[in-house]
């Protein structure tokens, strides 16, 4: 007897055990919102429903809810409803693990197990190197202008393209996602998400900063970028997360090289442009990266990050006061702060938190991330 054929990747978005893990994943910490208990109501219903319409090709992406948050700087966020977060959710249980496989070592964002404090973790180690060179190594920082709003459809269907050549059901279903026929995500070069008009946005360019399935292709369109920088310019001191990259070397002359090649990398491949905070440095004085500034042997939140986390503080403790809030909510906040400074330096942050922020648990517990628990 012939082996059976191994399902296409269509098959397997759409079969029930991966329906019924997306539609938990989707779910997780959400369970009390208004839709998605009205989706788990009729679940079983709800999954056919999805199922049906991926298997007959049917499906079309709901609309978007969209609004702006200023973190650290004003963007367009477009959030589908849960439905569509069970079919994103669907899709990234299914091709995750495989488009990661191909990805650089040295990516860290939106990948599990990475993120910025191993991010930053490794620039400062690989700076500290640097540091102790005979010769003063420098560094080059890239930021692509307004990556998520001008990423190009047609390259970045061609390199999925690429990567699943016989799977025509999978490049079916991300055309529908990514070229949404009722809502533009793009914008013209230069401008700013708050500056167009939502008639004058673009729809052959652009991705929803809120999509699962955003956060994976923003990272598989610039893996092409990756593998150029590691395997044609043989850059070894090498780190991006997301669209911000640094490269170290101790020629200023080979960074300047690097950062034209880039340009036009870029320009050329995947129709994107750098914006004008390019710089070129010495390591020594430091690099502006994932919210920190890296030196060599240590580190320090930036000003804007350290403005932010004060604000924040300041917002959640009078939220919790009012009873707005539960600990549990003020918990998870202060220990996701905690856990970045603790790796840096930040003994005047810690004396304006012991003056300014308390957080007294009702139930007469102390909090695990007192600060004096946090300084040790």
């Amino acid at each position: 007897m012939g082996e059976t054929a191994r399902p296409s990747v269509l098959e397997r978005i759409y079969s029930w055990e991966n329906l019924l893990n997306a539609y938990h994943e989707a779910a997780n910490e959400k369970w009390f919102r208004d839709d998605v208990t009205a989706f788990a109501a009729n679940l079983e219903e709800n999954l056919i429903g999805i199922q049906n319409d991926l298997m007959w090709r049917t499906y079309q992406v709901g609309r978007y809810r969209q609004f702006y948050v200023s973190e650290p700087k004003r963007r367009l966020i477009m959030a589908l409803g849960f439905r569509d977060r069970v079919v994103q959710w669907a899709i990234y249980l299914q091709i995750n693990r495989e488009l990661d496989n191909g990805m650089i070592y040295h990516s860290y964002g939106c990948r599990v197990g990475k993120g910025t404090t191993r991010a930053a973790d490794r620039l400062q180690y690989w700076s500290t190197l640097a540091d102790r060179k005979a010769e003063p190594w420098r560094y080059l920082k890239l930021d692509i202008s307004k990556y998520f709003y001008r990423v190009d459809h047609e390259v970045l269907l061609g390199i999925l393209a690429r990567k699943y050549p016989d799977e025509e059901g999978l490049l079916w279903l991300m055309r529908t996602i990514v070229c949404c026929d009722h809502t533009p995500f793009g914008l013209p070069p230069g401008l700013s998400a708050d500056e167009v008009p939502p008639a004058e946005r673009l729809f052959t360019v652009g991705m929803p900063i809120g999509n699962l399935t955003s956060q994976l292709l923003a990272n598989v369109c610039l893996n092409e970028l990756d593998q150029y920088i590691k395997h044609e310019l043989h850059a070894h001191f090498y780190v991006r997360y997301m669209d911000d990259m640094v490269l170290l070397h101790p020629s200023a002359a080979t960074l300047h090289k690097w950062h034209a090649e880039i340009e036009e990398y870029l320009r050329a491949v995947l129709h994107l442009e750098l914006n004008s905070k390019t710089t070129i440095g010495l390591v020594k004085r430091g690099i502006t990266f994932v919210g920190c500034r890296i030196f060599p042997g240590y580190r320090k939140p930036t000003r804007l990050a350290v403005r932010k986390m004060k604000a924040r503080m300041r917002y959640i403790a009078k939220e919790y006061e009012a009873g707005l809030i539960d600990f549990d909510a003020v918990d998870a906040t202060m220990q996701s702060y905690f856990g970045m400074l603790g790796h840096c330096a930040t003994h005047g942050l810690q004396k304006w938190i012991e003056n300014n922020i308390t957080f007294k648990r009702k139930d007469g517990g102390v909090p695990s991330w007192e600060v004096e628990t946090w300084k040790q």
